[in-house]
């Protein structure tokens, strides 16, 4: 029976779909990063399921059984990945089921930075009528709207900006020309081109450490006075002091829902002290982009589908920490009959000349009578360990090696 540890609120369908998988689900979502070692350690899951909760390092070294982490959500920077990988630990997430959520989130933001929504409710809830303060608004209509990302969340919301009537310019790091024409944008050479050429701003990237503080100073130099900035990605993508000094300096207004050094989900204390969050010009929220009923739903529908297709097929759905390229500079292909002990002996040979394989697969061929190997190795095997894979087994049909570009 495969157990589940799910460290953080989870939908009640996803709850009974996974124990009708016949699993045996616990829940807490009161875990936090100095509480989930001990629980793992003690429960011993074979699959971790997380939102926000942070997954530390100190996790995958209490895990005996864990095989794999589920980040229920796109983004997984709360998740040491390096750590589950050390330990050949998987982990997968669940992309573009909150996009929509995400973009209405922008949305909303852009409307209150543009509109001050929430300045004007608090001074009504005070007891303060200020028309002719708040009728001070540019309005969206004709004005630019400049994306730094291009994923299913930044699309999104260049959808929902047509309605608007604003035209778009976008940027990323694999953004083209030829790209930006299909999605109907304008194309950046950079991300300063951005900035400089959009009167409001909007973040879509992953927080990785290739995105850590992204949105600089020289970035928000580039703003326009009185321009408006939306980050619902990350807060590390961010320069919090530049984008201070910016918002101080040139009357930009900021729509922000993610902070540097915000707290965990399972954080026990409701404290949050940040000086850019609490600065008159800043609309904020609590990192909430994906949390729509709607989002949820989908996000634990595929969490599930995770779920049972590596209960069904050993295969796991969305990994993100597969190695992209390794050191392997040679392919074996072994043509074989299928019959037990052929691969035994084929990676025994190869064990002994102290090569290591980097990444292999066994095909079976129609019928079930033969099946073809391949493996890439991080260095080349002698004439006699290929000769020796060749012939010292019987149902060794050929072994072909070719170099790896």
């Amino acid at each position: 029976m495969m157990k589940i540890l799910i460290a953080d609120k989870f939908d009640q369908t996803g709850l009974e779909q996974l124990k009708a998988l016949g699993c045996d689900v616990q829940i807490d979502p009161s875990l936090g990063p100095d509480s989930l070692p001990g629980e793992v350690g003690e429960y011993q899951p074979d699959v971790l399921i997380v939102r926000s909760t942070k997954v530390p390092a100190d996790v995958f070294e209490a895990a005996k059984a864990l095989s794999l982490v589920i980040r229920a959500g796109a983004g997984y920077d709360n998740i040491n990945v390096a750590a589950a990988s050390a330990r050949g630990i998987s982990v997968a997430n669940c992309p573009g089921k909150n996009s929509i959520a995400v973009a209405e989130l922008a949305w909303g933001l852009i409307l209150a930075c543009d509109r001050r929504i929430p300045d004007q409710t608090i001074e009504l809830r005070a007891g303060t009528w200020n028309k002719k303060e708040y009728s001070k608004a540019r309005g969206l209509f004709g004005r630019t709207l400049g994306v730094i990302g291009t994923g299913q969340i930044a699309q999104e919301v260049i959808t929902r900006a047509r309605s608007f009537g604003m035209p778009i310019v976008a940027w990323s790091r694999s953004l083209t020309p030829q790209r930006a024409a299909e999605l109907g944008v304008g194309f950046c050479n950079d991300k300063i081109e951005c900035a400089r050429s959009a009167d409001i701003v909007s973040v879509h990237v992953a927080g990785t450490p290739e995105t850590k503080n992204l949105i600089d100073t020289p970035f928000c130099e580039a703003l326009r006075p009185g321009a408006i900035f939306i980050n619902t990605s990350r807060g590390s993508v961010v320069d919090e002091a530049a984008l201070l000094e910016a918002i101080r300096t040139k009357g930009v207004r900021a729509g922000l829902d993610v902070y540097q050094n915000e707290p965990g989900s399972g954080s026990t204390s409701n404290e949050f002290a940040s000086e850019l969050a609490a600065e008159p010009g800043v609309f904020g929220t609590h990192h909430i982009g994906a949390s729509t009923d709607q989002a949820q739903q989908a996000v634990t529908g595929e969490a599930v589908r995770i779920v049972r297709t590596y209960m069904e097929t050993g295969n796991i759905p969305n990994v993100v920490n597969v190695c992209a390229k390794t050191t392997a500079t040679r392919l074996l292909v072994v043509r074989h009959l299928n019959q037990p002990g052929v691969l035994a002996h084929v990676i025994g040979a190869i064990g002994s000349a102290k090569i290591n394989i980097e990444d292999m697969e066994n095909v079976i061929y129609e019928g079930e009578k033969a099946a073809c190997a391949r493996m890439n190795l991080d260095s080349e095997p002698s004439p006699e360990i290929l000769q020796q894979i060749q012939t010292g087994c019987e149902h060794v049909l050929s072994a072909d090696l070719t170099v790896i570009d």
